[in-house]
C-alpha cells in the first residue's frame, strides 16, 4: 500500500489540511507533515514505481531509486527546519504555500516521466512566488511578478521541450538527453533558468532577498536544487555545464562583495555554490555527480542555516543591510554562533560539511585534467570565504557597534538553527553518512593531507586579505545602493516598451469601442424606423393590400422559373 502512495501526496494533502484549518493544532499539523514524509520515505519499497494512466499517456508520477531517494530525503529534511523555523507563524496562505512548494520539488525529483516533471515544475513556482509576495511590501509586490515571469518563461521552455521532444521520439520518459536535438536544447534552457545560468539568473537576487524571513528559509532550499537534480538526471556529463558552471562559481564573488543587502549577499553566494555542482555534473565522472549531488545536499542545509540567521536578525531588528548591523553577537549570542557554523561550512572549513563535498568537485576536476577549472574553482572557494565566510557574519555580529534592540528569536527558530548546525558538523566529521547515499559507491576520503593543507593556506590566506583590506580601507564600503545586474536592460527598456504597447492597445481597444457604439447606434436606429411603434413593418396593413403583394411575388417566380 505504501508503494502506491508517492510522496509528494503527503505534502499536498497537508497544505490542503492547513488551508481549510482554522484550529490550534495547525502547528502540530504543519510539523507532522515532513515527519510523515520521511517515515513513509524509509518505509518504501527500495525500486517503488507509482504509474497512472492519462488520456493516451502512460505517466509515471513516481520511481525511485538512489538519486531520487536522497533528493526526496534531502527535501523532507529541509521542509522539517524550515517548519520548524516557522512555526511560530499564524498565516494559512503561507502554510499552504510552504507545503504546496515542498510538495512541487518532492514531486519534479520523483517523476518519471516529463508531463509529470513540467505539472510539479509549475506547481512550484505557483507556490513559492506567494513566500515573496507575504512580505507585503511594494517592493517584494513587483519583485514577485518579476520572479514569477522568469518561472513562467523556465515553465515554455521546458513544455515546448517536451513537444518537440515528444514530436521526434513519442516518448515522454525521463532519460539522459543531448544539447544536439531540438528538444533537449530546450529542456537543458528551461531547465538552466532555475539552475541560475548566467543572464538567467536575475530572478534570485531579486527575488529572494524580498521574501519574508521565515519564506526564504522555504525558497533556498528547493527550486534550484530541483535543477540541479534535472541537470544530473538529464544532462551528465554534458561539457557545455563546465564552462557554464565555472563562470557561475566566479562571476557572483564580485556582485557579492559590494553588496550590502546581506540576503542578497546569500543569493550569490547561491549561484556561487551551484556553479560548483554544474561543474560536476559536466564533467559526468562518478565522483563529479557524486559530488555535485552531495554539494547540493550539504548546501541545502548551510545556505538555509544563513538565510534562517538573518532571517532572524531581520526580523528582531527590521534592517539586513550591513551598513545598518553590527555589535549583535552580544545581543544574539546563539544566533551569531549558528551563523559561524554556517559561514564555516559554506566556506568549506575541514569538519564542515562543505569541506566534504566541495573537495569531491575538485578532485574530479583533477582527474579529468582539467586544471583551468580547478584554478576556477579555487579561486571561487576562496572568493566565497570572503563575502559568505566573513562578510556576513562580520557585519551583523561584529564589527561597528550599530546600538540596535535585539534578542535571540523565539524557542523554535533557535531549535531549527540548531539542528541544521549540528547537522553541518555531523556531516563534515563522518562524511560516510552522506557518501553512502549518494547515487554511485564511493571510497573517497576527503581527510588526506593535501586536500586539509591546501583549504587551509587557502582559507589562511583569505582571511589575510579580507583583514589588510579592511585595516587599509581599500574594502568596498558598504553603501545603500543598486547594483546594476544582468537584468538591467529588462527594467530598463521593459517598462517603457510596455507603456507604448500598453498605450496602443488601449487607444485601439478605445478607437473599436466607439465604432462599435456608433454600429450599434446606427443599427438601433434603422430597426426603430421600420420595426418601432411607426415603423413601416408595424403598421396595420389591409387584407386586400396583403393579398395583392402575394400575388406580385408569385408572378415574379413564375416568370423567373420559365425563364429559366
Amino acid at each position: 500500500m505504501l508503494a502506491q502512495i508517492p510522496p509528494f501526496m503527503i505534502y499536498l494533502t497537508g497544505a490542503l489540511v492547513m488551508l481549510l484549518m482554522r484550529h490550534r493544532l495547525r502547528p502540530v499539523v504543519m510539523l507532522a507533515v515532513p515527519l510523515l514524509g520521511l517515515a513513509h520515505l524509509f518505509l518504501m519499497p527500495a525500486e517503488a514505481t507509482v504509474t497512472t494512466s492519462l488520456l493516451d499517456f502512460e505517466l509515471t508520477i513516481f520511481s525511485r531509486d538512489r538519486l531520487t531517494f536522497l533528493f526526496t530525503l534531502l527535501f523532507n529534511v529541509a521542509a522539517l527546519i524550515a517548519t520548524l523555523f516557522s512555526l511560530h507563524i499564524r498565516r494559512p496562505g503561507q502554510d499552504f504555500a510552504c507545503l504546496l512548494y515542498a510538495g512541487g520539488a518532492i514531486g519534479a525529483v520523483g517523476a518519471g516521466d516529463l508531463l509529470t516533471l513540467f505539472t510539479f515544475w509549475e506547481v512550484m513556482a505557483v507556490g513559492s512566488v506567494y513566500l515573496i509576495w507575504g512580505r507585503r511590501t511594494p517592493r517584494s509586490w513587483r519583485a514577485g511578478k518579476r520572479y514569477l515571469l522568469w518561472h513562467v518563461t523556465s515553465g515554455l521552455l521546458v513544455l515546448a521541450g517536451i513537444g518537440v521532444h515528444y514530436a521526434a521520439t513519442r516518448s515522454i520518459a525521463v532519460t539522459e538527453f543531448g544539447l544536439d536535438t531540438p528538444g533537449g536544447l530546450l529542456l537543458f534552457l528551461g531547465i538552466g533558468v532555475k539552475a541560475c545560468f548566467p543572464v538567467f539568473h536575475a530572478w534570485i537576487v531579486d527575488g529572494y532577498p524580498e521574501a519574508t524571513p521565515t519564506g526564504a528559509v522555504w525558497l533556498s532550499a528547493f527550486t534550484t536544487k530541483a535543477a540541479v537534480y534535472g541537470m544530473a538526471r538529464m544532462f551528465p556529463g554534458t561539457e557545455e555545464l563546465v564552462v557554464i558552471g565555472a563562470l557561475m562559481a566566479a562571476f557572483p564573488i564580485f556582485y557579492a562583495v559590494i553588496e550590502n543587502d546581506l540576503r542578497r549577499v546569500l543569493a550569490y553566494s547561491m549561484i556561487n555554490q551551484i556553479g560548483f555542482m554544474m561543474v560536476g555534473i559536466g564533467i559526468g565522472s562518478e565522483l563529479g555527480i557524486n559530488g555535485a549531488v552531495a554539494h547540493a545536499f550539504n548546501d541545502v542545509i548551510f545556505k538555509g542555516l544563513l538565510f534562517m540567521t538573518m532571517g532572524a536578525v531581520l526580523q528582531e531588528t527590521g534592517r539586513i543591510h550591513a551598513s545598518d548591523l553590527g555589535g549583535l553577537a552580544k545581543k544574539m549570542p546563539w544566533t551569531s554562533r549558528f551563523c559561524i557554523v554556517g559561514a564555516a561550512s559554506i566556506s568549506a572549513f575541514p569538519l564542515f560539511s562543505g569541506f566534504v563535498s566541495k573537495s569531491m568537485i575538485m578532485s574530479a576536476a583533477t582527474d579529468a585534467h582539467l586544471y583551468w577549472v580547478w584554478f576556477v574553482l579555487l579561486f571561487a572557494a576562496a572568493g566565497v570565504f570572503h563575502h559568505a565566510g566573513i562578510k556576513i557574519p562580520f557585519f551583523a555580529f561584529y564589527g561597528h557597534d550599530a546600538k540596535l534592540e535585539a534578542k535571540d528569536p523565539p524557542r523554535n527558530q533557535l531549535l531549527a538553527m540548531g539542528l541544521a548546525a549540528l547537522l553541518c558538523i555531523a556531516i563534515g566529521s563522518y562524511p560516510q553518512m552522506l557518501y553512502g547515499l549518494l547515487p554511485f559507491a564511493t571510497d573517497y576520503s576527503p581527510y588526506d593531507l593535501t586536500h586539509v593543507v591546501t583549504q587551509l593556506q587557502l582559507l589562511f590566506f583569505s582571511a589575510l586579505a579580507f583583514t589588510w583590506l579592511q585595516r587599509s580601507g581599500l574594502y568596498p564600503p558598504e553603501l545603500h545602493s543598486t547594483n546594476l545586474d544582468a537584468d538591467w536592460p529588462l527594467r530598463r527598456l521593459v517598462p517603457p516598451v510596455w507603456t507604448r504597447v500598453a498605450s496602443t492597445v488601449r487607444h485601439a481597444l478605445d478607437g473599436g469601442a466607439r465604432s462599435a457604439r456608433a454600429w450599434l447606434k446606427f443599427t438601433d436606429r434603422g430597426l426603430r424606423q421600420h420595426r418601432g411603434p411607426y415603423g413601416i413593418l408595424s403598421r396595420t396593413w389591409p387584407t386586400g393590400a396583403m393579398m395583392l403583394g402575394v400575388a406580385v411575388l408569385l408572378l415574379l417566380y413564375l416568370a423567373l422559373y420559365y425563364v429559366q
